[in-house]
C-alpha cells in the first residue's frame, strides 16, 4: 500500500504526531510520497531528510493501491483532494487544526488509523462533487461548495437558472451553492440547511439578499445550474472550495454533478450525526449541564 501524505506549511504541525505517523508507516511496511511543503515540515520539526524520489509538488502519480492521508483540518484535506489524479484514491484527515468536521481522526490514535487503513478495516463514504465551467480559466471540481461574492462594496445580482429555466434574481452579496458534504460550512453560516451527505441534492443559499423573500433552495443533484453575475462596478469572486477565481460582469457559469464521487473516510467510523452533535454540538442544551 502506498500513502500519499499531505500537508501546509502553515499549521500548528505537532512533532510526536508525524512521528507517530512515521513510526506505524515504518512497522507495516507500507511505502508512501508527501508533498514538498510537508517534507520541509518534517525536516524541520524531526530532523528527517525524505529522499527526493518521495517528494511531489503538483502531480502525484497513481500506484493502484494508493491511500492519501492528509494532515491538518478541512481546508487542508479540500487542498489535497484538488491533487489527486482520479477520485479513485480514498482520502482520510487526520485533524490538527480546529474543527475538523471532514477529517477521520483527531490525532490522538494515529498509529491505530494506520493500522486500520493497512487492514482495510476504515468505512469509506462516496461524496458527490460539483464540476465548475463557464467564464473561467478551464473547469474545476467542489466538495463543499461554489460561492459567487461581490468584491467590492456595492450588491451584485445573480441570475439563477435551473434546467435553463429561470429560478429568481438574486441581489446582494452572492450566491453559496452546497453539496450535501459542504451543508455544514459556508452553506450553514448562510442560512441553509444541515443536509445529511448521502442525499442526492444541492442546496441554493443567498448570502446577505436584498430581497427578505429569497430562501434557501433544495434542488436534485441532477440539475444543471447555470448562474448569471451582473455587477454595477467592476468584478464580482468566484470560490470553489479553497480555490478563487476573478469574475467580470456578464460571466457565466454552469454547475453540474462531478461524474465521480469522492472517496471519503467517514470521520472515527461514526455515523454523520455521531458527528453533527460531536463537532456542532446539535442538541446541546446548556441548561442541561
Amino acid at each position: 500500500m502506498n500513502i500519499i501524505l499531505f500537508s501546509r506549511k502553515q499549521l500548528n504541525h505537532r512533532p510526536e504526531q508525524i512521528a507517530s505517523m512515521f513510526r506505524a508507516i515504518e512497522n507495516l511496511g507500507m511505502d508512501y510520497v508527501v508533498n514538498e511543503d510537508f517534507a520541509a515540515v518534517i525536516e524541520q520539526l524531526l530532523g528527517y531528510s525524505i529522499e527526493p524520489k518521495r517528494i511531489f509538488r503538483d502531480t502525484i502519480t497513481p500506484t493502484g493501491n494508493d491511500v492519501m492521508v492528509t494532515y491538518g483540518g478541512d481546508g487542508t484535506l479540500l487542498d489535497g483532494v484538488a491533487l489527486l489524479p482520479n477520485y479513485s484514491i480514498p482520502v482520510v484527515g487526520i485533524n490538527c487544526g480546529h474543527l475538523g468536521y471532514l477529517t477521520a481522526d483527531d490525532g490522538e490514535g494515529i498509529e491505530e488509523l494506520f493500522r486500520r487503513i493497512a487492514a482495510g478495516e476504515i468505512l469509506f463514504e462516496q461524496r458527490q462533487m460539483l464540476r465548475v465551467e463557464g467564464d473561467i480559466e478551464g473547469s474545476d471540481i467542489a466538495l463543499n461548495e461554489v460561492a459567487i461574492h461581490r468584491s467590492g462594496a456595492t450588491m451584485i445580482a445573480i441570475e439563477v437558472y435551473i434546467n435553463d429555466r429561470l429560478v429568481a434574481t438574486c441581489h446582494g452579496d452572492g450566491m453559496v451553492i452546497s453539496t450535501p458534504t459542504g451543508s455544514t460550512a459556508y452553506s450553514l453560516s448562510a442560512g441553509g440547511p444541515v443536509v445529511d451527505p448521502m442525499c442526492r441534492c444541492v442546496v441554493l443559499s443567498p448570502l446577505a439578499p436584498h430581497n427578505l423573500t429569497m430562501r434557501p433552495v433544495v434542488a436534485p443533484d441532477s440539475a444543471r445550474i447555470t448562474l448569471r453575475l451582473g455587477t454595477r462596478y467592476g468584478e464580482a469572486l468566484l470560490s470553489a472550495d479553497n480555490r478563487t477565481y476573478r469574475l467580470k460582469d456578464g460571466a457565466s457559469i454552469t454547475l453540474t454533478q462531478a461524474c465521480e464521487p469522492l472517496i471519503l473516510a467517514t470521520p472515527h467510523n461514526n455515523t454523520f450525526y455521531d458527528t453533527l452533535r460531536k463537532k456542532m454540538m446539535w442538541g446541546v442544551d446548556k441548561r442541561e449541564e
